[in-house]
């Protein structure tokens, strides 16, 4: 090799180191950066922090077994009842029924849903909205009949995250007025567990038709010049004290 290859070779050299240096120091900005934007974008608003998300759910209700007796008590009649009502109002699915496949409890599965099947009927649940499936129960496991049908639910959470420190420390994140994580997780969580339809937080419900009756009263009384409003009359009288009169 002579010397100006050797030359050459070096400032191939030199130059690919410069190369490999500002490519690292390029990632340490790009890291640098990053950070920065993470901690710029730090949500304010608890919708954003701690999101009501709707997913599907299950219901589930057990009918135990005796076995030596078969149909439904007065509570596990009230129970299905219930089941069923439910279903028709928030039910997303048909209804599964898991019916125990043991031996002994032949017979009494076989009562109890005969009365569980009737309960349905009577609550307007087509039969071809129900299926019956088996499972094997354990020699001394409680034996039940489970009724499940799936149905939307709104949750939120998990609370008690706790990312970044509330301080003092380093950082603009800490001399900012902006509330911390968790602020506002709890009151998130209970609004999606008592909500009654899930389905409000995304859109209204449809508008239900006018009380006909009200309606027409009101605009005949209108029609002929009488006084529309309603008359309540005596709905004080039951009051205890006439202080004030």
């Amino acid at each position: 090799m002579t010397a100006s290859q050797r030359t050459i070779v070096r400032r191939h050299g030199r130059l690919a180191l410069r190369f490999a240096t500002l490519g690292g120091l390029a990632v340490l900005l790009a890291g640098c950066f990053q950070h920065a934007d993470v901690a710029d974008n730090y949500p304010y608003d608890i919708r954003q922090r701690h999101p009501i998300t709707l997913h599907q759910g299950r219901h589930t209700v057990e009918v135990f077994l005796g076995r030596y007796r078969g149909g439904l008590n007065p509570g596990q009649r009230a129970d299905v009842l219930a089941f069923a009502q439910g279903w028709r109002h928030e039910g997303t699915g048909g209804i599964v029924v898991d019916v125990p496949s043991n031996r002994r409890m032949a017979r009494s599965a076989a009562d109890s849903l005969h009365q569980i099947y009737s309960i349905f009927a009577a609550s307007g649940i087509p039969r071809n909205a129900v299926y019956v499936r088996r499972y094997r129960v354990a020699g001394t496991a409680l034996a039940s009949i489970r009724l499940n049908y799936s149905k939307l639910v709104a949750s939120a959470g998990p609370c008690g995250q706790w990312p970044k420190d509330l301080g003092p420390a380093s950082g603009k994140q800490y001399v900012s007025n902006r509330p911390y994580w968790n602020f506002g997780c709890a009151m998130q969580h209970n609004i999606a567990a008592m909500v009654a339809n899930p389905a409000d937080l995304v859109q209204p419900r449809g508008a239900t038709p006018p009380y006909e009756e009200r309606r027409s009263d009101t605009i005949g009384k209108y029609t002929k010049g009488s006084d529309p409003s309603g008359q309540y009359r005596d709905y004080d009288k039951a009051k205890i004290s006439d202080l004030g009169k």
